[in-house]
């Protein structure tokens, strides 16, 4: 049983502006018991791993429309390595091919979700997650 709400951090990464999805996610974990902290628009990866580090976060969700999300996730990985942030979920989603995405999962991201997808899988996804890894 966990002592606390699971923490998900939100985070827009680059010059994508379009957030709407991303304020979408953010209320539906909320609805969903979940406390979540928005990063924001325009956020660099170190900005969204010191949040993290900061806020004390399970999860750490990445909505990325720009088409950057080759660069974006293996930087966020590196630094959560570098940081120490081992046992925390690195998951997102937006406009990504299928090769990309079995690249990125290859690498370590968690499960990337596609525009369209119920609200309801990201945060059964998420729960299931933090339970197996992140039980205290």
């Amino acid at each position: 049983m966990r002592n606390r709400p699971i923490r998900v951090l939100v985070a827009k990464v680059g010059l994508d502006g379009h957030d709407r999805g991303a304020k979408i996610i953010a209320s539906t974990l909320r609805d969903a018991g979940m406390e979540v902290i928005y990063t924001g628009l325009r956020q660099t990866p170190e900005m969204v791993v010191n949040t993290a580090l900061q806020e004390d976060v399970d999860v750490i969700g990445v909505s990325i429309l720009s088409g950057a999300h080759m660069t974006v996730f293996p930087r966020i990985l590196s630094l959560m390595k570098e940081k120490g942030l081992h046992d925390v979920l690195l998951t997102g989603g937006g406009i990504i091919p299928e090769e990309d995405l079995k690249q990125l999962r290859a690498m370590g991201v968690g499960e990337l979700f596609l525009p369209g997808t119920p609200t309801s899988e990201i945060a059964r996804y998420i729960k299931e997650w933090v339970q197996k890894h992140r039980p205290f």
